[in-house]
């Protein structure tokens, strides 16, 4: 019989990002060492901290930083942070919320093209998390949030990066090496 202690994971933890890649390094490396350090199971860190990343560039990228106000050139904005925070709550579940400023746009799954070098981050979440979803702030602000895992305490927690693997090639295009296309291109020649 095997003996599981449970360690104490912090509850919570909020840190403003600067609006930008600045910032995402620190907040990693921060959620990291808190997880670590509460006994979460190395894979379910490795997941939130992916994640973690993904809601972080998601928001830089598409949302306003909270409290910016536009420049007046109209060619960016002018200061602001976004909210990064994280908890485990009393039933173990592990929770990643990403706060900006609201954008023209709501967060949604996309279907990039092969060759696209982007689009893919909520999809990735979407094969690693147990559950994730928006929430709207009459403020303005957008909160993408994100239940990682289940049950941090779980012994058996395990990484789910097959999935993530599944989701991103089912949209593969077919195989077409066996296709003669010298032919169709004969004429143009």
């Amino acid at each position: 019989m095997a003996l599981v202690v449970a360690q104490e994971v912090p509850t919570s933890s909020c840190m403003a990002v600067p609006h930008g890649p600045a910032g995402v390094g620190d907040a990693r490396r921060r959620m990291r060492a808190q997880l670590r350090g509460g006994g979460v199971a190395e894979s379910v860190v490795d997941d939130a901290v992916l994640i973690l990343s993904e809601l972080l560039s998601n928001a830089c990228k598409h949302g306003r930083p909270l409290g910016a106000t536009r420049a007046g050139s109209g060619d960016g904005y002018d200061g602001g942070d976004v909210r990064a925070a994280w908890r485990v709550d009393t039933g173990g579940r592990l929770i990643v919320e990403v706060t900006d400023g609201g954008g023209p746009t709501r967060p949604a799954p996309a279907t990039p093209s092969v060759t696209a070098h982007g689009g893919r981050g909520l999809a990735i979440i979407t094969a690693l998390a147990d559950d994730w979803g928006v929430r709207d702030d009459v403020r303005g602000e957008v909160t993408v949030w994100v239940v990682v895992h289940g049950d941090v305490h779980d012994p058996d927690a395990r990484c789910r990066r097959d999935h993530v693997t599944a989701a991103l090639t089912a949209s593969a295009p077919p195989d077409l090496s066996g296709l003669d296309l010298a032919e169709a291109f004969e004429d143009l020649a």
